[in-house]
């Protein structure tokens, strides 16, 4: 001990252990608790609340499975949601608006640009591997709301079934706008919606582009049908409309609706919430652009913002733009694990809203 002390004061170095006790370096890690020690030690390898939010929805769909999801068949319920996402009425309109994107594009570009195939790509996850968690994840929601609050479920009302189904439509868009504003300024939500904010190639299919966890943040959605099954219930039909438009806004076309952007969301009004400069907490809504207005988070579309570039500058996510060669199966798995990689030092004092404002 003696021979190092020597040794640090040769070289000009402090003889720590010389120092009262007071003014010792301490290990950052070695002064926590032994839990708390290790709690910052997994963080610095994981996303803990990522993984908070995967344990969520695990034990949701486990509760709906051991319960048979409330006597809902899943397979009538997932056929069902496929029909709206691909049955035929769905690829006929969908066929249509890529017809339309070549006809009056926002931005020229090829068909089978990169952003195009890959959210293809993922369309194809989604209808072959997301369709069945969603469906999962609805049944069992519904089931647990059910039990936990069986108040909510409001007695048949006297009123015409329309008006019933149009509250319920109505009311799940808002639902749909909260929850999409939770997404954007709540960090650990927004880690999952950033995937669908980094297509560079904006088209009808980038409606598909989301990761599976996020579509947890949006069961909200489901409580006006619940608060009003006995009164009413939005058709396949009506779900298949209201799907459309919000198919029809994420494409790439200078499409805009006039005087009805006050009432419906329009390519060119949702384009501007996609852009890769300025804000975008903005134009949050799916269908209604009045949540927007109510909340003056609404930018209606001027003749600069109808061509404007999309996507997150600087490229914090792995894009499918990057390199020579596209390789859409790799960036879709770093896409999909992004959200659990721990946050980068710089970054880890700020708000979500702070976050995404400088991610942009």
């Amino acid at each position: 001990m003696m021979m190092e002390a020597k040794a640090a004061a040769s070289l000009g170095k402090p003889d720590v252990t010389r120092l009262p006790r007071a003014t010792r370096p301490v290990d950052p890690v070695c002064s926590k608790a032994p839990g708390a020690a290790a709690i910052a030690r997994l963080s610095s390898r994981v996303y803990l609340p990522a993984v908070a939010w995967t344990a969520v929805a695990a034990v949701l769909v486990a509760y709906g499975w051991s319960t048979g999801f409330g006597g809902v068949g899943f397979a009538r319920a997932l056929s069902s949601l496929h029909a709206i996402e691909v049955g035929a009425p769905s690829l006929v309109i969908l066929v249509a608006i890529v017809v339309a994107e070549r006809i009056r594009p926002a931005q020229r570009r090829p068909l089978v640009a990169r952003g195009h195939r890959h959210d293809a790509v993922l369309t194809v996850f989604t209808v072959v591997v997301v369709a069945p968690f969603v469906t999962a994840l609805g049944l069992s929601f519904t089931e647990l709301a059910r039990q936990v609050a069986p108040w909510m479920v409001l007695p048949h009302s006297t009123g015409p079934r329309w008006l019933a189904t149009a509250v319920i439509v109505v009311g799940m868009d808002a639902c749909n706008w909260l929850a999409h504003s939770a997404n954007h300024h709540v960090r650990p939500l927004w880690r999952f919606h950033e995937l669908h904010h980094s297509q560079e190639d904006m088209n009808v299919f980038t409606v598909f582009r989301t990761h599976p966890l996020v579509h947890v943040s949006y069961l909200v959605a489901l409580m006006p049908a619940l608060v009003l099954v006995r009164s009413g219930a939005v058709s396949r039909g009506a779900l298949v409309a209201y799907a459309t438009v919000t198919a029809f806004a994420h494409s790439n076309t200078n499409v805009g609706f006039g005087p009805l952007e006050r009432v419906l969301v329009s390519p060119n009004f949702h384009r501007v919430h996609h852009r890769l400069e300025g804000p975008q907490d903005v134009n949050l809504g799916f269908v209604l652009t009045v949540w927007d207005q109510l909340a003056r988070r609404a930018v209606f579309p001027t003749a600069g913002s109808v061509g404007a570039p999309t996507g997150l500058p600087g490229r914090p996510l792995c894009v499918e733009q990057q390199g020579d060669r596209p390789q859409h199966l790799r960036v879709l798995a770093v896409q999909l694990t992004a959200p659990f990689r721990p946050m980068p030092p710089h970054v880890r004092g700020r708000t979500a809203r702070t976050d995404e404002g400088s991610a942009r």
